[in-house]
């Protein structure tokens, strides 16, 4: 049964492979539709990765403001804390 398997696997990668040799164009050089298709991938490729350094930036500033935040957050509890412990001292007094 494994051998069988193995002898199926075998099979379809060497049809696979053939019939990607057999797909390909019999010229050595791109025509000028290919690379004007080539041109257009690689032009959507770096809109691509500009937007995406663009987006990883806005997330980097993004972060960085919300630590702000919480550190903001933190110091203003403890504020509030100290406020609440003097007005309870006063109180008892």
């Amino acid at each position: 049964m494994k051998g069988g398997k193995a002898l199926l696997n075998a099979a379809l990668v060497s049809g696979f492979a053939l019939s990607l040799l057999f797909s390909t164009g019999c010229s050595r050089h791109p025509n000028e539709e290919q690379i004007r298709v080539m041109e257009e991938a690689r032009a959507a490729a770096l809109s691509a990765e500009e937007q995406l350094a663009q987006k990883q930036q806005e997330c980097n500033d993004l972060q960085q403001k919300v630590a702000s935040k919480k550190q903001q957050l933190e110091n203003l509890k403890k504020e509030r804390d100290m406020v609440k412990e003097k007005l309870q001292n006063w109180k008892s007094e």
